[in-house]
């Protein structure tokens, strides 16, 4: 992106849903995101959804150096007594970002949270839009990508799971236009991550749990 001036590394990672997996789970991908060389690591919702989830369950993100910035899913919802929960999530270096957006040298990171509808969703981001920025959406559920402004640089979503088992896959595909991968208008971007866990069954078919990397460099506009 001509937007950008230095090089910049971001880990995404989402759809981890502790509760339905165990702190182990989450150890196994720190440990491999710790690996890795990065600035951010960013967080696209339902890290936790059942009240088998405890805050302790988020000791390993304490091992990981940079940054981590967090927007919730439709899961973190669905958990008695949430609003508590998600509060200390400050306590394990992670920043939530409740339709609002930070800006970090060249990016405006912006997060929108899942509990409101897509419409409102759509606003929030153009209001939030910065033009001189490289503007980073990060919004659980790839429902809105269709209204998102132009000026958004990249879109970061997960939720779908990629239909985690087949042929479950070929069912979300009827629900979302945006199922996986990179998708492109204009001069946005969008990816869709297919997750880092599962949910319901702890099994996969004909899909795979991942870890996002993702380089933001310098265009030469000459």
């Amino acid at each position: 992106s001509p937007k950008i001036k230095h090089q910049c590394s971001l880990i995404f990672v989402s759809d981890i849903h502790l509760g339905s997996n165990p702190k182990k789970h989450l150890e196994k991908i720190c440990g491999k995101i710790n690996t890795l060389t990065y600035d951010y690591l960013l967080v696209g919702g339902d890290l936790f959804d059942s009240s088998a989830f405890e805050i302790t369950d988020l000791e390993p993100f304490k091992t990981n150096q940079e940054p981590i910035l967090f927007v919730t899913g439709n899961h973190e919802y669905y958990v008695q007594n949430h609003a508590d929960k998600v509060a200390k999530l400050v306590d394990y270096n992670i920043r939530l970002l409740d339709n609002e957006a930070i800006i970090i040298d060249e990016l405006n990171v912006i997060g929108i949270s899942d509990n409101q509808s897509s419409k409102t969703q759509s606003e929030i981001a153009k209001s939030l839009v910065r033009e001189n920025k490289f503007n980073l959406l990060m919004v659980h559920q790839p429902s809105i990508w269709a209204s998102t402004p132009e000026s958004i640089d990249l879109m970061l979503s997960g939720h779908t799971h990629n239909g985690q088992i087949f042929p479950f896959n070929l069912l979300v595909r009827l629900q979302f236009a945006t199922v996986y991968g990179t998708y492109q208008k204009l001069n946005s971007k969008l990816y869709v991550s297919s997750g880092s866990g599962t949910w319901g069954p702890r099994m996969r078919l004909g899909t795979q749990n991942e870890i996002v990397q993702i380089s933001l460099l310098p265009k030469n506009t000459n």
